[in-house]
């Protein structure tokens, strides 16, 4: 029996003919859709950063601190793996730690996320200002979003857990979560690099 049926009898669920839990399979293929989603919003931004008239997005950053907020973001898919590998030894105290540990890197880069845009409008750059800031902001903003949306699952984990609702049988719930986390952490990767260090051409 390979490891991933034997995972898929211990979580008791049904393996595709992939042999992989249909559960993972499904998020596989959710991660594969928002893939497409943040090509285009990625590709839309490349497209419109020298766009119109007025301040740039690429006038205002602060690339230190934006820098600082990235690893902050990419210290949590560390705590993210110690969660995972927590809950696999049945050590439910260390794993809500560490998920807590996750959520709160989570939410520091949040907060850090707001400061910039709310110095980026004092500068005079709002999402109406012209087609590159707009693109800026809906790249930026949807990512945040769905670092939002994964700070929820990660509280949500917790309050599970100290409901004694998660455990080693159900680990893979855990794993599913992290599998999202890791994922925006990646994306946020290449977003820095596309919209922070890439040179914007001069027209």
């Amino acid at each position: 029996m390979t490891t991933e049926a034997v995972a898929v009898e211990e979580h008791g669920a049904h393996a595709t003919s992939t042999g992989l839990d249909n559960r993972k399979l499904a998020m596989w293929a959710f991660l594969g859709s928002e893939c497409l989603l943040f090509g285009a919003l990625i590709s839309g931004y490349l497209l419109y950063r020298s766009k119109g008239v007025g301040i740039k997005p690429h006038n205002v950053y602060d690339i230190p601190y934006t820098s600082v907020s990235s690893f902050v973001l990419l210290m949590s898919s560390l705590t993210m793996v110690l969660a995972l590998a927590a809950i696999q030894r049945n050590e439910e105290r260390k794993m809500r730690i560490w998920l807590t540990a996750t959520a709160l890197l989570g939410m520091t880069f949040i907060g850090g996320q707001v400061y910039e845009f709310t110095s980026f409008v004092h500068e005079g750059l709002s999402l109406s200002a012209n087609p590159a800031s707009s693109a800026f902001f809906l790249l930026t903003g949807f990512h945040g979003t769905h670092v939002t949306l994964g700070i929820i699952m990660l509280l949500s984990l917790v309050g599970l857990s100290l409901a004694g609702k998660i455990g080693p049988k159900n680990s893979l719930y855990v794993e599913l979560i992290g599998l999202y986390w890791h994922f925006v952490d990646i994306v946020w990767v290449v977003i820095f690099t596309v919209v922070y260090l890439m040179p914007v051409p001069k027209h």
